[in-house]
């Protein structure tokens, strides 16, 4: 399946989407901050990225924003995965170029859905 990128501070969450990725058949590799998470992006070039948003240094919408812009990994999708349910907040998630937006806590089905969406570029 895929290569997935999970850029978030916060080890459980990684921990939670890395289960539920793997058991789906995907691989994936750790970012922990937005800084790192475009390093790692632009290192293994991952099939799609999902991004937090709240972060200490790089926020997750300046990271998304970044990515979009370099041009090794202006093509790989991203997902914002956050606590932040707004919809000013959703709208500059997308407007930073991210494919998609989820609001944490995050029930499986949707993540994989939502992700295989992403993936099949929709």
């Amino acid at each position: 399946m895929a290569n997935i990128l999970i850029v978030d501070d916060s080890p459980t969450e990684i921990h939670v989407f890395k289960t539920m990725l793997e058991k789906n058949g995907h691989s994936v590799s750790i970012a922990e901050s937005g800084e790192e998470g475009i390093e790692k992006a632009q290192q293994i070039l991952p099939d799609l990225v999902l991004m937090d948003v709240v972060m200490p240094g790089m926020n997750g919408f300046q990271a998304t924003r970044k990515l979009s812009t370099i041009e090794s990994t202006a093509s790989i999708p991203v997902i914002i995965v956050t606590t932040k349910d707004q919809e000013t907040d959703k709208v500059w998630g997308i407007r930073q170029g991210a494919k998609d937006y989820i609001v944490k806590p995050v029930k499986e089905k949707d993540l994989i859905d939502r992700v295989n969406a992403a993936l099949a570029g929709s």
